[in-house]
């Protein structure tokens, strides 16, 4: 973690800019000196804390966040036991993965979130609440993949609502591609899962597109085919769509 990102953790104050993920470095485009820089997911937004927010970083970063090191992790390491880790990619403001955390003690919930006032909420959500299965990185999901998650460790992969990049020239920066989803099957437990969700029904018809091309995955609910009754909490982003008259769409994979 970087040497701001460390200061973050005794200063929340001194912070006025945060991002949401994430970053896909297959992908790349060409940068102004003719090299290539990798393609990103997400945009660089200013980033305001409540009060508690900026407590539970200052009280509880230590206690939860896990500093980024390119090495592996194990999960006896991080939880201190070896039960089945579920992972969610940009969990925004944490609120499913806390309430997911809180309803099942027996399972370690790994959070990657590079928004801090986000990381702030979850981290007084998870203190208030005594928690000592949830863990947290504050940085890009692609390092975090990349160094420090073993191979098949990740019982379940949750990516909920990423940014659906709605013009046509920005798909290429949609989260989940075939090659992003292949790249991770490697992490995956025997018969581990994939859960997806989104409030856009391009990015839907997408995610399934690009699921069905990758070797390895089966749909839980049939080719091709949504899951009609999802099993994870609400969303904000799950009810601002409802508000807005647009559907959700989640899919469930299973490696096979």
């Amino acid at each position: 973690m970087s040497t701001n990102e460390n200061e973050i953790g005794s200063n929340p104050e001194a912070l006025d800019a945060s991002s949401e993920p994430l970053q896909q470095e297959p992908l790349h485009e060409p940068a102004a000196d003719n090299t290539h820089r990798p393609i990103r997911s997400y945009v660089i937004r200013a980033g305001r804390y409540t009060d508690a927010q900026k407590v539970a970083i200052s009280e509880q970063w230590d206690n939860y966040v896990v500093e980024y090191e390119p090495r592996l992790f194990s999960t006896h390491e991080l939880f201190g036991n070896d039960n089945p880790l579920t992972v969610e990619i940009g969990f925004g403001m944490g609120d499913s993965l806390l309430e997911m955390a809180i309803a099942n003690p027996q399972r370690n919930f790994l959070g990657i979130e590079v928004h801090k006032p986000g990381v702030g909420k979850l981290l007084h959500g998870v203190a208030e609440s005594g928690l000592t299965n949830v863990k947290v990185f504050c940085h890009d999901a692609i390092d975090i993949l990349a160094h420090c998650i073993g191979e098949g460790c990740i019982d379940t992969l949750l990516i909920f609502f990423p940014d659906p990049w709605h013009k046509k020239r920005h798909n290429k920066r949609r989260l989940v591609q075939t090659e992003f989803i292949t790249g991770l099957l490697p992490l995956l437990a025997d018969a581990g899962r994939i859960h997806l969700a989104t409030d856009w029904e391009p990015y839907a018809e997408h995610m399934v597109e690009a699921m069905e091309a990758v070797q390895g995955m089966t749909n839980a609910n049939g080719a091709g085919q949504f899951w009609p009754v999802p099993d994870r909490p609400g969303t904000k982003f799950e009810r601002r769509g409802i508000r807005l008259g647009h559907g959700v769409w989640d899919l469930l994979y299973t490696k096979s």
